[in-house]
């Protein structure tokens, strides 16, 4: 008896298999970390930033490159930067191969502060305690002797590293001068490629564009965006299609109306609509309706705890701007919803910005980033 197909979509988790775009993009990615250039790329969350850097690496890594990834949002303090950073330097780029591993070990013995390690009885992994109490000094000088490593053993094994660092805008809440050291040693690394991702625009492009910040045009800059919805719906239909269902063009043009090409939404909502369709049939438009449903059923424990926790100037505002996406500190917009004064709405936007869920246009008007919470705001709040 055959194997029924698996649901081929994926959402919540780093999708590095086959993307609905991205070529050019990843082409690029590739090419940089190839070619040693820093690089730093920024988008809102569950945009893909991550799946299409990694994708990049595990090419990096079949042409003999060698890779480490740190997501600097599992560091909330120092101490457990350095151990992160020494975990992913050491298993990804000083010892890949078992037998690099007891040298590579000894590196680590020369650090500021000595590390105890300790090895995971389930699989054998190394985790690295840099334990607490330690002067500023003496961390601040076991991360620079841990970020020096890296450009040593590309120097010692005519190797290209590449360094990526994840979520980077929250180097800054470690340390106000943190980004001061690890650009001290990052420039000093011409055989290091550092990769640098982040999801607060307004703190990436203070960090790299600001004249008086030490990151400041020390890498090339790539802002990732939506997927064109003609590409995304090439690639839903071949999905079905490789899987013995099929989903008409029109449901297709619904689904990305709801989404606007944002991936992880899209991935979110094919996935649920795949799984409404029996094998050898279609998608239609009760099954589109189902799925939706159940997407805003799913995601509504979420939305009501970010809607409990505004304000209600901010609640009055996302209501506006999921009904009509535009410019609300004018007087037609603020007169159409009844906003408050513009300082006071200007006040709201702010905090609706800084929390993500508002995101500003390249024309100068505003949207709600998240599509689910325009469907949510629409069924449940107005």
């Amino acid at each position: 008896m055959a194997k029924a197909p698996l649901n081929p979509f994926r959402f919540g988790t780093f999708v590095i298999d086959e993307f609905a775009d991205r070529e050019e993009e990843l082409s690029e990615v590739e090419a940089d970390m190839r070619n040693g250039q820093d690089l730093v790329v920024f988008a809102p969350r569950r945009l893909g930033k991550s799946s299409l850097v990694l994708k990049a690496a595990a090419a990096t890594r079949r042409r003999k490159g060698l890779v480490a990834y740190l997501n600097v949002m599992t560091a909330p303090t120092k101490e457990r930067f350095a151990e992160r950073l020494a975990a992913a330097i050491y298993a990804e780029i000083a010892a890949p191969k078992a037998k690099l591993k007891e040298k590579a070990l000894a590196m680590f013995q020369g650090l500021r502060i000595v590390p105890t390690v300790m090895v995971d009885p389930m699989d054998g992994r190394l985790s690295f305690s840099f334990g607490f109490g330690h002067t500023d000094a003496d961390i601040d000088g076991t991360i620079e002797m841990l970020l020096e490593l890296p450009a040593k053993i590309a120097a010692e094994r005519g190797q290209r590293v590449v360094l990526i660092l994840d979520e980077f805008q929250e180097i800054v809440g470690l340390d106000p001068n943190f980004p001061k050291l690890l650009r001290s040693v990052f420039q000093a690394q011409p055989d290091v490629c550092h990769v640098y991702l982040g999801s607060k625009r307004h703190v990436m492009h203070g960090l790299f564009s600001n004249a008086n910040e030490p990151f400041w045009r020390s890498a090339k800059q790539m802002e990732i965006g939506l997927i064109p919805p003609d590409k995304f719906t090439r690639f839903i239909r071949r999905r079905f299609a490789a899987t013995n269902k099929e989903v008409d063009p029109v449901v297709c043009e619904r689904l990305l109306e709801v989404t606007r090409g944002h991936p992880y939404a899209t991935q979110e909502l094919s996935y649920s609509l795949w799984e409404q369709t029996p094998f050898d049939e279609g998608a239609d438009d009760d099954l589109f309706g189902r799925a939706l449903e159940l997407v805003l059923q799913s995601e509504h424990a979420h939305f009501s705890l970010v809607w409990e926790d505004l304000a209600a100037g901010q609640r009055i505002l996302l209501e506006a701007l999921a009904k009509e996406p535009g410019r609300p500190l004018s007087g037609p917009y603020r007169a159409r919803h009844q906003l408050a004064a513009p300082s006071s709405t200007q006040r709201a936007l702010k905090a609706l910005v800084d929390r993500e869920l508002v995101e500003r246009e390249p024309d100068g008007g505003y949207r709600v980033m998240e599509p689910f919470l325009v469907e949510w705001l629409g069924e449940f709040v107005s």
